[in-house]
């Protein structure tokens, strides 16, 4: 018995035979239970954290694990951690169970609904291997824990509050343990980890000011305007609210007025003022992150190329069934977030907050004291609405973040009077957004009724700069071949990557700046943030915040009178529009007949939202995801796994593609066969993805026109694009075939 109490363990296996470079168990835990309870500081979860953290490994003080690390068979090492938390504090020490049996197969169900993993219920009655005592002499646990002083949330919400929290400090024990595990390996191979490295806020703050000082000097000498006077006005007051108490913001201010830059520098100063950590840019589309990305490392870059992470990327390591740290796993562990300024879509920041994966949970907490700025907020998921408004009230509630709602036409949602359960407390940082309407108002409105796409060519042909934008790829791509002559004309479509786009766009833009011929016919994917200015727009009916978005490509610089300036409603008979879609137009065709002066007016913003969302209060929730948390609050019994499988903005599971666009590409692809950690470099390639629909991609794959990157060590994770025949300059990724033109047919943008 001496001689087993004495037995040294280990969490990690190194190099030598007589294990003096093995990292040693307790060690471990205590380091994991430290980076986990400083993670959990900006929720006041500390102490929480640090017990997950020196339970999480428990079970590896077995017998059976050491023969594990000496090249026996997987033991299951995270059981024993949960086993002992429920047995030692009943309610909290289940709260710690669900994070420390999950942290490496993900958050379980708590009861058994029929699913595939198994549930901590299921897990807790396991049989396990017989731990040493020494597990109790090493992490000394003590008799109580405490609550974390949260703001308590009302009773139907307090389900969700709990499952939050969950979550939450699953991620802190989950990117605590990568971290220290990654350390232990790099140390081993003599490289050092600078992970989370970054010049304070206040070097970003100056850099800004320094660029927004020359860029109004710029406007003064060189283009001086009316609206480049008003966005100096709107910068200027949202900077004297940056001194507000943390909570919920809005930003509006009509497109072209500056919200961009605007809400970058309240929220560096709101967050130097309140000790917060880093901005957190939460955009609606993909299509346009990298250009906002470029903007941001235009301002800092001259402070380290890591300053501006830019993560819409969908590889992660979801695909894997990973019950222990290895090698392997962090070569593919994916980001955390701890960069200064973080750019993001609302895909993967909402779709992580009802996640149960570590791939996506990893970084949750690094969102905590932070200042997140939601641009186009009016595009929050209706279907998700209330799950995804409960989710940002709890992070300003509870989790030290002040959020900016930013747009140019503010939803209902945010009169708590106008809409029901909306926004509280939520304060406006522009200067007056109905006289900002006013004095930015340079685009004239008008519903055309129906437009065959023999009539739109002609519209084509008849202007010599014109956008018109449809609502899904298949119509887009048709009418650009029924349309295209010469090199005027362009199509722009989410089947192209990233890199792609921007070239195009930026031949458009110098052609648009010249004064030649430009004839762009694109999906939604250019309405939010797109900087270009068309004297022509034209619009396939959608909702009217879509119309709203579609303006603001029309006379963005305000450089043109109003009457030259147009905004044509259609509608496309032979095209239908998706279920949702034609919903939102419903709504906005009410729009139309009951407010015939101006579509645009902020009246007739709100009562187009006042509609939608009443017409479709029932639907708000539709996979009732708040109702499931109160159903399972008593007994502590969410089912996280089907939460997160419900909780899904795009519900058709999309597949990245990376295209072998040109030589840099090909450079990062090369890389990617040898890289020790793929992390950097699957950020590198996220500009040349092209993400399709299951269907297509089986198409693809059944086809041969695809292949797997080193599936040996990656799996499923990484597809390039091999036959480069299906990809055109012109319309990017396509291919003639029944299957894949069906598949496509539900993707709009």
């Amino acid at each position: 018995m001496k001689r087993q109490m004495n037995k040294r363990y280990f969490a990690h296996s190194g190099n030598n035979p007589d294990k003096s470079d093995w990292q040693p168990l307790s060690e471990h835990l205590h380091h994991v239970a430290d980076l986990a309870a400083s993670n959990a500081k900006h929720f006041k979860a500390s102490q929480l954290a640090r017990i997950a953290g020196l339970l999480h490994d428990a079970g590896k003080y077995s017998e059976a694990f050491a023969q594990r690390l000496e090249g026996g068979k997987r033991v299951d090492h995270a059981t024993a951690g949960a086993k002992i938390a429920i047995q030692q504090w009943e309610r909290l020490g289940k709260i710690i169970a669900y994070i420390v049996a999950g942290h490496h197969a993900g958050l379980a169900n708590g009861v058994d609904l029929g699913d595939n993993r198994a549930t901590l219920e299921e897990r807790l009655k396991k049989d396990i291997p017989l731990l040493d005592a020494a597990w109790k002499q090493a992490l000394a646990l003590p008799d109580q824990l405490p609550f974390p002083p949260h703001k308590p949330a009302e009773k139907s919400f307090h389900g969700f509050q709990l499952a939050f929290l969950i979550r939450m400090l699953y991620s802190c024990l989950v990117d605590a343990d990568c971290i220290d595990t990654e350390r232990f390996y790099r140390k081993l191979e003599g490289k050092t980890q600078n992970r989370g490295e970054h010049p304070p806020l206040q070097k970003l703050q100056v850099a800004l000011d320094k660029h927004l000082t020359a860029l109004q000097e710029h406007a003064a000498a060189h283009s001086p305007s009316a609206v480049n006077d008003l966005r100096k006005k709107v910068l200027e007051y949202a900077g004297k609210q940056a001194q507000s108490e943390p909570g919920l913001f809005s930003l509006t201010v009509p497109t072209g007025g500056g919200k961009t830059l605007t809400s970058m520098a309240f929220a560096l100063d709101h967050a130097l003022k309140h000790q917060l950590r880093r901005v957190i840019y939460v955009i609606p589309f993909t299509s346009i992150i990298e250009q906002n990305a470029k903007v941001f490392r235009d301002l800092f870059g001259e402070l380290g190329d890591d300053i501006v992470l830019e993560h819409h990327s969908a590889f992660d390591d979801a695909g894997f069934d990973w019950r222990e740290e290895t090698k392997d796993k962090l070569r593919l562990a994916m980001e955390n977030w701890d960069a200064p300024i973080v750019v993001t879509t609302a895909v993967q920041f909402f779709e992580s907050l009802f996640a149960d994966r570590s791939s996506k949970c990893r970084k949750l907490h690094n969102i905590s004291g932070s200042v997140i700025i939601l641009d186009e907020a009016q595009m929050m998921p209706q279907k998700l609405l209330r799950p995804t408004m409960a989710a940002i009230d709890e992070l300003a509630g509870n989790y030290n973040c002040s959020v900016v709602l930013c747009t140019a036409t503010q939803p209902a949602l945010l009169r708590s009077d106008e809409f029901h359960n909306g926004f509280q407390n939520v304060r406006e940082i522009a200067p007056d957004p109905a006289r900002l309407y006013r004095k930015l108002d340079r685009v004239t409105v008008r519903h055309i009724g129906i437009q065959t796409d023999e009539e739109l060519a002609e519209r084509i042909a008849g202007n010599i700069q014109i956008l018109i934008i449809v609502n899904n790829r298949r119509h887009a791509r048709a009418l650009f071949e029924l349309t295209d002559g010469d090199d005027s004309h362009y199509h722009l479509t989410t089947l192209m990557c990233a890199k792609h786009r921007k070239k195009i766009l930026e031949e458009i833009r110098i052609k648009l700046k010249s004064g030649e011929p430009c004839k762009v016919i694109s999906t939604s994917l250019i309405e939010a943030g797109v900087d270009v200015d068309f004297p022509m727009v034209m619009r396939a009916e959608s909702g009217l915040d879509s119309v709203a978005q579609a303006a603001g490509r029309c006379n963005r610089e305000g450089g043109r009178a109003k009457e030259d300036s147009e905004l044509l409603i259609f509608i496309t008979p032979d095209w239908k529009a998706p279920p949702e879609l034609e919903q939102a137009a419903a709504c906005m065709r009410q729009v139309v007949r009951n407010h015939s002066g101006d579509l645009l007016a902020p009246e007739a913003i709100n009562a187009y939202f006042r509609d939608l969302f009443w017409r479709n209060d029932a639907q708000l929730d539709s996979k009732k995801i708040l109702n499931v948390h109160r159903d399972h609050c008593q007994c502590l019994s969410f089912p996280f796994q089907n939460i997160a499988r419900d909780y899904r903005i795009i519900e058709s599971h999309l597949h990245p593609i990376i295209i072998p666009y040109d030589g840099e590409a090909e450079k990062w692809i090369e890389r990617l066969h040898h890289a020790e950690f793929v992390g950097r470099i699957a950020g590198k390639l996220q500009q040349y993805l092209v993400q399709v629909p299951k269907q297509a991609f089986i198409v693809l794959k059944t086809a041969g026109v695809i292949v797997a990157i080193q599936p040996e060590r990656f799996g499923d994770q990484f597809w390039k694009l091999s036959n480069q025949g299906i990809y055109d300059e012109a319309a990017g990724l396509n291919w003639e075939n029944p299957t894949y033109i069906k598949a496509e047919a539900t993707v709009i943008f």
